[in-house]
């Protein structure tokens, strides 16, 4: 798997999770180590220090809760004990719920009973990168050290005095879903995590289990366990007691334990092999040195010049964004089926993925992966693809490789039409093309198939009533109700589907789906001109205050959601009567503090000024939101990361551009946030874009040329970026140029 990368006069070897061809890049800095992971461990921001691989199948963690329980992450800043080093799959800045997980710990003192709260740590004791993880204890005069890498670790124990060292082996199973095999002859050990639903299905097995093979480098000795069984069964399940084991063994002051441990979907031979895969031997130095390598490959893919804090803000969040979605399938290629019963499939060519936070990736997170790591997006947009062809229909916000039902709209849809769209090739878009339109047309054809997650939610009301009326409770999803911001969201969907089928010549197709984007006219109210909860007799719901939260709105408010107009905001503005009152509204909305960078119904909204002619307003706001809602500190994140997105939106507008309707090729410009910036792409190329004059108070664009050229559109199209060339934005503390707004967007 070599990767070689050039830095300063070193070269040096990096690996991914993928096969490929070695390449040669060039990059000054170390960005890896400008990477700050306790940013977003505090606040609502739900993230942890992961180290390992971008994308990985794992992600290896410090853990300072014990279990999986929904909407807790295995780390946060204000706890004061650490219970261990934890094999996570909880999706970064969600507030899902961890599965197939377990950890390690290890101490001096007295051996951990079940209620055991774990042993005090200091973070001034900490060290904390993409790559490695140190911590020293002084209570248990222990020091730990972890690295590791998409579907393998190491850890490492070193005693600072005599005496026996133990390591608790603690699965995060639920009463009767998990064991503990401990072989002490071959010094090692097998956990396995039997995962089951969340949302759709909660509860019920999913189908697969997270398997663990630990070895060790030493001997040791069993001095207790709990729900642990001898036998080399994986199928073996625990009785009445969380399974757990304590291991001990006799070090010198100064000598070490290591543990690796590689992890899998499919069975403990996966595992295993995983294990051999990445780490075939002993060294940790090794092993670190290659994943930090790796972390300098994908994060050099953007060379900023920018303060130290704003290089810490910036590559922290790119780092952030490239943790999910989630290597699924093994070295192998095997991956558990997709809604499947235990059954296991092949992914031949590409890397399956899954842990799609689908409502919210599809935003920003996936149209910067098209931009910087084309191979990865191609190889996310298959794996949406297997899991329509396994399950039927493609998955709305697909998580623990099922069917869940949570969030709204159809998103697949949009981040497999952005991609194509952008020229990423190497699936079969007709098939595709067949599963979007499925999903857009068909339901299931039983109602247990519905209630499992399968297919648009409310569509039979959608397609009678050109919109999800009030009568419609949705009663099978998890979020009940939200029928206008569903009716606004399939609108946009059924555009990007409309758009697939054009550039795939099925006019017909192209015709219906075009005609059925327009139905936002159905729930934005003419009279008050905001979205509106609405009747099947076609009345509107009052009383009304569109500030308001409300039953039939997605997590935000009826004035934020009638800007989701992004496949037509020219014929929003008109609906709205023209730019100044559109102007207006957007205004009110700052003005009453209703943007809410925390959640996604408003990412796009600062750019939507763009379209008005009103271009120094964008720029205005998305300077406000990058200077003031992201800072160092471990609550700098502004809600929560929701699996990269909230980091992917600061990266995209830092750059200096943003996709406020993925499934064009196109970006509109917001204003840059560092003086200069190097996209480097997969193709050989770079694009270097320059601020001239760029401050804390000149944010405005004076004046913009793309390669030479004056550039008078607030938006560049993907290919411009992609073939490489140069962006100069001279700068001004004061607005004094706008975008002509009748440019429209190429489609």
């Amino acid at each position: 798997m070599g990767v070689t990368i050039a830095i300063a006069s070193l070269t040096l070897h990096a690996f991914s999770q993928n096969h490929g061809s070695a390449v040669t890049a060039t990059y000054p800095v170390d960005t890896a180590i400008l990477v700050d992971p306790r940013i977003g461990t505090a606040g609502d921001g739900q993230t942890y220090p992961a180290v390992g691989l971008p994308f990985g199948m794992t992600q290896w963690t410090p853990a300072t809760r014990h279990d999986e329980t929904k909407c807790e992450a295995p780390y946060y800043d204000k706890d004061e004990r650490l219970l261990g080093i934890r094999a996570s799959h909880f999706l970064s800045g969600s507030c899902m719920q961890d599965y197939g997980s377990f950890q390690l710990m290890a101490g001096t003192g007295k051996l951990p009973e079940a209620s055991w709260p774990g042993v005090p740590f200091a973070h001034a004791d900490e060290r904390m990168t993409p790559y490695r993880y140190d911590v020293r204890l002084p209570t248990e005069r222990l020091r730990i050290a972890l690295t590791g890498g998409a579907r393998a670790a190491m850890v490492r124990f070193t005693a600072e005095r005599d005496g026996p060292v133990w390591i608790l082996l603690e699965n995060n199973a639920r009463t009767g879903d998990g064991i503990v095999q401990i072989d002490p002859t071959h010094r090692r050990a097998l956990v396995v995590n039997r995962v089951r639903r969340l949302y759709a299905g909660q509860g019920k097995l999913a189908g697969f289990s997270g398997y663990s093979w630990i070895e060790f480098d030493r001997a040791f000795r069993i001095a207790k366990a709990s729900g642990s069984l001898p036998a080399a069964s994986a199928d073996a399940v625990a009785g009445a007691t969380t399974p757990s084991a304590v291991l001990v063994f006799d070090l010198k002051a100064g000598e070490s334990i290591l543990a690796r441990m590689g992890t899998s979907f499919v069975d403990a031979s996966g595992a295993r092999s995983n294990l051999r895969a990445e780490i075939p031997d002993w060294n940790f130095g090794d092993l670190e040195r290659r994943v930090h390598n790796a972390w300098r490959q994908n994060l050099g893919a953007i060379e900023i010049k920018a303060s130290p804090a704003g290089q810490r803000i910036f590559y922290t969040a790119l780092y952030h964004s490239l943790l999910a979605p989630r290597t699924f399938s093994d070295s192998d290629g095997r991956y558990p089926r997709f809604a499947g019963s235990g059954q296991v499939e092949t992914a031949r060519g590409f890397t399956y993925y899954d842990d799609f936070s689908a409502w919210d990736t599809f935003r920003a997170l996936h149209p910067l992966v098209t931009l910087i790591d084309p191979a990865h997006e191609r190889d996310m947009v298959r794996s949406l693809i297997a899991k329509g062809e396994q399950g039927g229909f493609l998955p709305i916000f697909p998580a623990w490789n099922n069917y869940t039902s949570e969030m709204i709209g159809d998103h697949a849809s949009a981040i497999i039409m952005d991609a194509w769209a952008k020229g990423i090739r190497g699936f079969d878009a007709e098939h595709a093309y067949a599963l979007m339109r499925h999903n857009a047309m068909d339901q299931p054809v039983s109602e247990a198939e519905y209630k499992d997650g399968r297919g648009r939610r409310a569509l039979n009301s959608y397609l009678q009533y050109g919109y999800v009326p009030l009568e419609d409770p949705v009663a099978d999803a998890f979020h009940h109700d939200e029928q206008v911001s569903r009716t606004l969201e399939y609108a946009y969907d059924d555009f990007v589907v409309g758009r697939m089928a054009s550039l795939l010549g099925k006019n017909d197709d192209a015709r219906i789906f075009a005609a059925r984007s327009g139905n936002w006219r159905n729930v934005i109210d003419p009279v008050t001109g905001f979205a509106r909860g609405r009747h099947s007799d076609g009345s509107w719901v009052t009383p009304f205050d569109p500030k308001a939260a409300a039953s039939y709105i997605t997590e935000g408010n009826p004035f934020q959601y009638t800007f989701f107009v992004p496949q037509d905001v020219r014929g929003l503005i008109e609906f709205e009567h023209g730019e100044r009152s559109f102007v207006e509204k957007l205004d009110s909305l700052f003005a009453l503090g209703l943007y809410d960078q925390g959640n996604e119904p408003s990412h796009h909204i600062a750019y939507l000024y763009d379209y008005a002619g009103a271009a120094a307003k964008t720029q205005a706001h998305v300077h406000d939101i990058l200077t003031k809602k992201y800072t160092g500190g471990p609550d700098g994140l502004p809600g929560n990361d929701d699996g990269g997105q909230t980091s992917a939106w600061y990266v995209m507008s830092a750059l200096g551009f943003y996709s406020v309707t993925p499934g064009i090729p196109a970006y509109e410009i917001g204003t840059p946030h560092m003086s200069e910036v190097t996209i480097h792409f997969q193709n050989g190329r770079s694009f270097h874009i320059a601020a001239h004059g760029l401050s804390s108070q000149a944010y405005y664009i004076r004046s913009a040329t793309l390669n030479g050229t004056p550039l008078n559109r607030f938006w560049l199209t993907h290919e411009e970026i992609t073939r490489g060339g140069e962006l100069i934005f001279e700068m001004s503390d004061r607005p004094v140029h706008e975008w002509p707004a009748d440019h429209l967007l190429p489609q």
